[in-house]
């Protein structure tokens, strides 16, 4: 006991020690306790005085989160090495990075359901990147996981969707000869941003990739972000649905009220405290069976009353016939291409440059070019 006193780190720790030994009854007089405590403290301030602000954080994360949580000074590391920095940890650097790209600033005008819908308060990419990442990260602190891994891999996970949301990526999925996924897309987005990519960490780039695909992120916060996209993307298109005026909420099933919720707000707070209170099984973040169950059949409803011939996908042919023609366009005319575009081509090859430029593009740019490429301009003759 005496020698675990020396490896106290913080003051109430190495009180809490002396506290215990003294309940057990260990022999100590009062002058050498008071001597163990002055020394104690003394070797603490000195400790923190010589830690950086991340050396700090990384010692609060050592001593709070929980067995299963993946810890920022165990990471994998980047592709390219880099200096550590003072103030942040390495996840905290990676959400910083894909808060500040451009392809994060351009999901504000990407679909998430309803196409350039009339009404400000319609769900777009971007804010429903934001709803997925205050849910992920309500969950990781639950868990008492890694916020910041969660948090970077949340506001990461869609910044390789295309414009006209998942009709986009169906008509990106059939032209280009690699087909699509905008999972996929994304790791292109954070390995090619400003031409040098953002070296992000091993950790957030797996869990951007698996948040959508048949493997499970390899931590338990990409876990959390997998689970809270669900979450987010049902809720927040019910609720657009509701607004739209395509649904009422008497419409939604029955037992998927009873089970969730009989609002949307109520079913996001069942279904994180949920995964809270059940944790972990088998190494993975888990749902009780009667709650995971009502939320399968909550998105079969949807895909089946909104998702797929709704009055919310009657501009979706239109949207895919723009993306197509826009591709087959631009892989006939490479010199039509902005300039950056055109210096990739000899690296990664024509289709690929072509696939990535439009996936970047917002709804309302690719309506601009396709415009500006196939509809005939007014013209005035004086």
């Amino acid at each position: 006991m005496c020698v675990a006193l020396f490896f106290c780190r913080k003051k109430e720790d190495f009180q809490l020690c002396m506290s215990y030994m003294i309940k057990q009854g260990a022999v100590l007089q009062r002058t050498a306790i008071c001597r163990i405590l002055k020394l104690g403290r003394k070797c603490v301030e000195k400790s923190e005085r010589t830690m950086t602000i991340r050396q700090r954080t990384q010692e609060i994360e050592r001593l709070t989160l929980c067995s299963e949580a993946m810890l920022s000074e165990n990471t994998r590391g980047r592709q390219r090495q880099e200096a550590e920095c003072e103030v942040r940890t390495p996840f905290q650097r990676d959400r910083d990075r894909i808060l500040h790209s451009k392809a994060f600033r351009r999901l504000k005008h990407k679909t998430q359901v309803f196409i350039t819908p009339e009404g400000d308060h319609y769900r777009t990419r971007l804010t429903h990147t934001l709803e997925v990442s205050q849910i992920a990260r309500s969950i990781a602190r639950g868990l008492r996981l890694n916020e910041d891994l969660t948090e970077a891999i949340a506001l990461g996970h869609d910044l390789g969707h295309t414009p006209f949301g998942h009709a986009g990526e169906r008509a990106l999925g059939r032209v280009h000869e690699g087909g699509f996924e905008h999972n996929r897309q994304s790791i292109r987005v954070v390995e090619t941003e400003n031409g040098k990519g953002l070296n992000l960490c091993y950790e957030v780039k797996d869990g951007i990739l698996n948040h959508r695909s048949k493997d499970l992120p390899m931590t338990m916060e990409g876990q959390v972000v997998r689970f809270s996209d669900k979450f987010a993307y049902i809720n927040h298109d019910i609720d657009d649905a509701l607004r739209a005026g395509i649904l009422k909420e008497q419409d939604i099933p029955a037992h998927c009220r009873k089970v969730l919720g009989q609002s949307c707000s109520d079913r996001i707070d069942t279904l994180v405290k949920d995964v809270i209170h059940t944790g972990f099984v088998n190494g993975k973040v888990a749902m009780t069976p009667e709650v995971a169950d009502a939320v399968y059949a909550l998105r079969n409803y949807m895909r089946n009353t909104v998702y797929i011939g709704s009055i919310a996908k009657m501009e979706e042919g239109k949207a895919e016939h723009i993306v197509e023609t826009l591709y087959t366009y631009f892989c006939a005319h490479r010199e039509k291409l902005p300039e950056d575009e055109q210096k990739q081509i000899e690296r990664f090859g024509i289709s690929r440059v072509v696939c990535d430029y439009i996936a970047g593009m917002s709804d309302s740019y690719a309506v601009h070019k396709f415009e500006e490429i196939f509809v005939p301009k007014a013209w005035t003759v004086f």
